[in-house]
């Protein structure tokens, strides 16, 4: 939403927005664009006689805000179909589903149609490095967008990306997520063939090879389909940080560049067919991705203090921690990693996924868990994995728990998709203290 209200600033709108416990860096780039911030959802907002309410889907029924915009009949319109009508309406879409990796694979791919000299407009989770702002509004036919299957509002249940209606359209993965809107992993595969069925003949679908994607196709489909990772489509061979891509046999390009993983080979495969479709040539991505730099909050190094790097990460499913940490692993060799997990989504609050998440956590020497707020037992869920895990149910005790297990060498991996209380902070300004206190260095 705050992606929205940027896009909608750019349009040439006045916009304020409204919100609880709003955290950088997403705060930091609306008050850049001098968007005013309100915290909570009190009923005198409406003084302020907005000609439309965007709505995002954290609203619920019995919002005092929006129980008043009901009562008096305001006009109200959800973030999604505002965007399909004022700003997607006549671009070129490149949308980039899937369960893991939309911000990444959004921001390489609006990254390379950069660089390839076609100025496309973005809307993406994240803020890129290399961008200044999560959102873009440029007069180019092109336009990159995250698309998220989680609901669109409460007044709409469809998934937000039925809305997008793009001409190219990248399926990542899909697996089982978000427990609290959706039964099983087949009620998801339902919403993905909606937005199957909304690419046009025109269109491209690059979709990778997996049981689940295969299942989407197979329910009918009438544009253009290129695989990823099948022998016969797109697939790259070799080391994350320097691979080669084909399509078929036929050798593409080669890649050096400087994102870590398995899961990040794969992102950048995908934007790299996807570009092809909008007329940027292979050779001509490679050279745009050996020159990102990266996400914030995805294996962000937040800072180092005597001796130990802290990062921060978004990863909040057992298929992405794993992968993240697989990442840090192949960085860092035989190094200590210190986990520490924060499961805030809905899916991992409810436990959908919580007997996936040992295993996840394997590459990791030592494991601390904030169990705050969960239906389920994180001790005896983590039970079987004895002294290296730890659970705690508030966070200062957590922060001062890793500060004092931390050694020189070490690599702290935080991982939330919240702002977790500001812990990577709290864990660096505690190593410089211990630091200081022993006469070393704070790094």
């Amino acid at each position: 939403m705050g992606g929205v209200a940027a896009l909608a600033r750019a349009a040439g709108h006045q916009v304020t927005g409204c919100d609880s416990q709003v955290y950088p860096p997403m705060s930091d780039q609306l008050r850049l664009l001098q968007i005013d911030l309100i915290e909570g959802f009190g009923e005198e907002q409406l003084r302020l006689q907005p000609d439309l309410f965007v709505i995002g889907n954290v609203v619920s029924r019995g919002n005092p805000l929006m129980e008043a915009i009901l009562d008096r009949g305001l006009p109200y319109i959800s973030g999604p179909q505002w965007l399909a009508e004022h700003i997607l309406r006549d671009k070129w879409v490149l949308a980039v589903a899937g369960t893991h990796g939309k911000t990444t694979t959004s921001a390489l791919l609006a990254w390379i149609l950069d660089v390839a000299g076609l100025n496309p407009g973005f809307l993406i989770g994240g803020v890129a490095n290399d961008f200044p702002v999560s959102a873009r509004l440029t007069d180019s036919p092109f336009f990159v967008i995250e698309a998220d299957e989680y609901d669109t509002a409460f007044f709409d249940k469809r998934s937000k990306f039925v809305h997008y209606r793009p001409r190219t359209l990248i399926l990542n993965n899909l697996e089982f997520d978000h427990a609290d809107i959706f039964a099983d992993l087949a009620a998801i595969e339902t919403q993905f063939h909606h937005l199957v069925r909304t690419v046009p003949r025109q269109g491209r679908i690059l979709a990778h090879d997996e049981p689940s994607l295969r299942r989407v196709i197979a329910r009918g489909c009438w544009t253009p389909v290129e695989w990823l990772g099948a022998a016969d489509g797109w697939h790259a061979a070799g080391d994350p940080a320097a691979f080669e891509v084909r399509l078929g046999e036929v050798l593409q390009t080669g890649v050096h560049w400087g994102l870590l993983g398995e899961h990040n080979m794969a992102n950048a495969l995908a934007a790299i067919a996807a570009a092809r479709h909008a007329g940027v040539p292979p050779q001509v991505s490679a050279e745009a991705l050996a020159r990102f730099s990266g996400i914030r909050r995805r294996l962000e190094v937040r800072g180092t203090a005597d001796g130990v790097t802290v990062y921060d990460d978004f990863a909040h499913h057992p298929t992405a921690i794993a992968a993240t940490l697989g990442g840090l692993r192949r960085k860092v060799g035989t190094a200590r990693i210190l986990a520490v997990l924060d499961p805030r989504s809905n899916t991992m609050k409810q436990g959908a996924l919580k007997d996936a998440l040992p295993a996840s956590l394997d590459e990791a020497d030592l494991v601390f868990c904030h169990a705050a707020g969960l239906a389920w037992d994180a001790r005896a869920v983590f039970a079987g994995m004895g002294a290296m895990t730890q659970v705690f149910d508030a966070i200062e005790p957590l922060a001062a728990a890793v500060v004092a297990s931390a050694q020189p060498g070490d690599h702290v991996l935080v991982m939330s998709n919240g702002g977790f209380g500001n812990i990577h902070e709290r864990i660096l300004q505690g190593l410089r203290a211990r630091a200081s206190a022993a006469g070393g260095s704070a790094g």
